[in-house]
């Protein structure tokens, strides 16, 4: 401790002076360090926290931001829960099916990034499967946690199929793309954006997939989103800000400067291929991101009245007793304001 603040401290100004008195220390204390969890390998669709973080935006709001790569949207809301990480991005839908689920968890969803799902089933173009129908009676692979597997009975409900009929093979994420290639599966469940790209990677081309996405098939479901819990919310409601503003700040330059930000992408994981990452996030704006209601209102402008009619879709998808109130699951009170969370023209 320096003479002068061992004096202020001895004389008790030290409170009445506060910042002004002991920057060092206050530097120190600004920067509280928050868990970070993404849902899957560090990816075009979630580098907008890498983006932050590489560019400073987080340091720059006075938050210190450890990020770790996921293993499937429907491990987020589960690790937030156990204490693992103090703040999670995800696609929403499978924490709508944990909170259904079990209500008394409190995970929240803070902004919500993608105006569309990016839940889908992919199958092989030259294969027997053409409708959603045809289905029944065949193999899906997918990690137990992928998103789209999990959401599965609800896009089956709403295209009239039994989810019973269906064989899931519960694969590693690196197989599951593999299988379908090799005909080992009839199709995929899958994040659209990480699938569709990991197959092109693969050599299938995307008019040789047929894609069955859930928001064109009855479910209008969001994508992703940033989560945490209330009771963590409650505790660090300014550190929250200060995250979701940093975050949104990632994501608005990654959309300015896409070829930047996979840059960045690589510098933080060499095997990134930025071709790829670059059509990863072309498709990721086009089909999820750059709506007509984006334009409009901007990021994470949230219909209640459509996120409810999503709730009700899951109660009804697993037969649970009652849909949770669309006000218990999102809250924009975090975000920053509205020209934050504006689409550069570029990107639109």
């Amino acid at each position: 401790m320096t003479q002068r603040r061992s004096l202020l401290i001895a004389t008790g100004l030290a409170p009445i002076l506060g910042p002004l008195a002991m920057p060092g220390l206050v530097r120190a204390q600004a920067a509280p360090r928050v868990r970070f969890t993404l849902d899957w390998a560090f990816q075009a669709p979630n580098a907008f926290a890498i983006v932050a973080r590489e560019r400073g935006f987080y340091r720059e709001a006075g938050v210190d931001v450890a990020i770790d790569r996921g293993q499937g949207s429907g491990g987020v809301p589960v690790s937030l829960a156990a204490g693992t990480h103090d703040v999670g991005y995800a696609d929403l839908s499978p924490t709508l099916r944990f909170l259904s689920e079990n209500p008394g968890r409190d995970i929240i969803a803070i902004a919500i990034l993608h105006d569309r799902s990016p839940l889908c089933v992919i199958t092989r173009a030259d294969g027997p499967i053409r409708t959603p129908a045809d289905l029944v009676g065949r193999r899906l692979a997918a990690p137990d946690n992928d998103a789209a597997r999990q959401l599965f009975p609800a896009f089956a409900r709403a295209v009239n199929i039994d989810p019973a009929r269906v064989n899931f093979l519960s694969v590693s994420p690196a197989l599951r793309e593999p299988m379908l290639l090799r005909r080992e599966a009839d199709g995929i469940t899958a994040h659209i954006a990480t699938a569709g790209i990991a197959l092109q990677g693969l050599g299938m081309r995307p008019e040789d997939q047929r894609v069955f996405m859930y928001n064109d098939h009855g479910l209008d479901l969001y994508g992703g989103a940033i989560l945490t819990t209330r009771t963590y919310a409650e505790r660090n409601p300014d550190v929250l800000r200060r995250v979701v503003a940093a975050s949104m700040r990632g994501f608005i330059s990654q959309a300015a400067d896409p070829n930047g930000a996979m840059d960045i992408l690589k510098r933080v994981e060499p095997l990134t291929d930025v071709p790829l990452e670059l059509s990863r996030h072309r498709l990721t704006m086009e089909r999820l991101i750059v709506t007509d209601h984006v334009r409009r209102n901007g990021i994470s402008s949230v219909s209640m009245e459509r996120l409810q009619k999503s709730l009700e879709a899951v109660q009804q998808a697993f037969n649970l007793s009652a849909a949770l109130p669309a006000a218990q699951v999102y809250t924009p009170a975090y975000l920053p304001p509205a020209e934050q969370l504006r689409l550069p023209a570029s990107a639109t």
